[in-house]
């Protein structure tokens, strides 16, 4: 599908929600939000807006759905799969003033956050009050939480863990003709209807705007201990992990670390 540009009577309509200090049409700005880390690809959207509230977004939404103007949300543009490029143009819908912790409830182990807040941020926040955010990617100090539930990101501990999924309760969400929803409960059993909360985890955003994060929360490990072990050759590594698993010991992470690597490093 071809999309035209964006009428001059619709981006007064999209001022006039923002106002002018959070909508963005020069080249410098539409050229910044039109990336992320994928290697060589830039798109620049059509213009860049900074919603600050759900509704806001969902006036946003309304005017975009009327008009058939396509929509890509932007969190911290570190993804790798392109998931953030503006490949159709459009708005840009960067939601970095979505970046609240509203509140950590340590009575029931969850979170509440909203999307642009850091990984590493919520991680250190959470880790204060006694309490662990597993999952820990490797852009953890740069990449928004909601960009972690947009691509359903994972990291090293993803072998006792589990990745993002298996962390989000319940989200809130605005749908692309504006209305605003929340997917679930924020309980850890939900059988109320269709499972919408995992149908957004991993979308990257093709079904909605996420504006409300609902996660549960580990108790922090009392002690780690991290280990380094050489092997002659990879084969030896990979049984090694198979025994390790046989024997009934799970480990947090594991990492494999080649000789070029560690030269590398060295």
């Amino acid at each position: 599908m071809k999309f035209a540009a964006i009428p001059e009577n619709v981006i007064e309509k999209l001022r006039s929600i923002v106002g002018d200090a959070f909508m963005f049409l020069d080249d410098e700005t539409r050229n910044h939000y039109g990336h992320d880390e994928t290697e060589d690809y830039v798109f620049p959207p059509s213009v860049v807006i900074k919603p600050g509230t759900p509704e806001e977004i969902s006036a946003i939404l309304k005017i975009a759905n009327e008009n058939l103007i396509p929509v890509t949300p932007i969190g911290g543009r570190t993804g790798l799969s392109g998931g953030a490029l503006c490949i159709h143009g459009g708005i840009g819908l960067s939601m970095e003033r979505f970046n609240k912790i509203i509140r950590i409830d340590e009575q029931n182990l969850q979170v509440i956050v909203e999307p642009a807040v850091i990984t590493q941020v919520l991680r250190e926040a959470v880790a204060e009050k006694g309490l662990c955010y597993p999952p820990d990617p490797s852009s953890q100090g740069s990449c928004f939480i909601g960009g972690n539930v947009s691509e359903n990101a994972g990291g090293a501990r993803a072998v006792k863990y589990g990745v993002t999924k298996d962390y989000v309760l319940n989200l809130q969400v605005v749908l692309p003709d504006g209305e605003i929803i929340w997917t679930g409960a924020n309980t850890l059993k939900n059988s109320t209807g269709y499972n919408l909360t995992q149908l957004m985890v991993g979308s990257e955003g093709t079904l909605g705007i996420i504006t409300k994060i609902v996660m549960k929360l580990l108790p922090q490990n009392a002690h780690n201990i991290l280990m380094l072990v050489p092997f002659f050759n990879a084969k030896q590594a990979c049984e090694a992990v198979a025994e390790i698993f046989r024997a009934g010991i799970i480990p947090s992470a594991l990492e494999f670390m080649e000789r070029d690597a560690i030269d590398w490093a060295l």
